[in-house]
C-alpha cells in the first residue's frame, strides 16, 4: 500500500486504492503490502495449476504452449499398450491351460 504525497508542506497524502485524502501522521506506522500481495498472487497461480493438473485438457503452469492434451494422449496410448499386453498374456495362459487339459 503506497501513499502519494499530494502536498508535502501541508502533510497531505492520498491512498490511490481507496482515493482517500488524509493528513500524514508521525505516530502511525504503515507497512507496504505489495510484496505480500505478489507472493499471494504467485500462490494463487500455483493453486490453480494444482487444480488444472487433475484435468488432462488444461494447460499447466510450467509446460510449453500447445501441450494441453499431452497427458490425455499419453494415458490413452499407455493404457492401450498395457491392455493389449495383459490381454495377450491372459489369452496365452488360457491356451496353455486348455492345451494341458486336452480341450484343444
Amino acid at each position: 500500500m503506497s501513499m502519494v504525497h499530494v502536498a508535502p508542506e501541508a502533510h497531505l497524502v492520498l491512498d490511490p486504492i481507496t482515493s482517500l485524502l488524509a493528513e500524514e501522521r508521525e505516530d502511525i506506522i504503515q507497512y507496504s503490502m505489495d510484496p505480500i500481495m505478489e507472493q499471494l498472487d504467485e500462490l494463487d497461480n500455483i493453486a490453480d495449476d494444482l487444480i488444472n493438473s487433475l484435468s488432462p485438457d488444461k494447460p499447466l503452469l510450467s509446460s510449453f504452449p500447445g501441450r494441453e492434451h499431452a497427458s490425455y494422449s499419453a494415458g490413452f496410448y499407455g493404457n492401450t499398450f498395457y491392455g493389449v499386453i495383459v490381454g495377450l498374456g491372459v489369452a496365452g495362459l488360457m491356451l496353455l491351460v486348455m492345451g494341458a487339459l486336452g480341450v484343444i
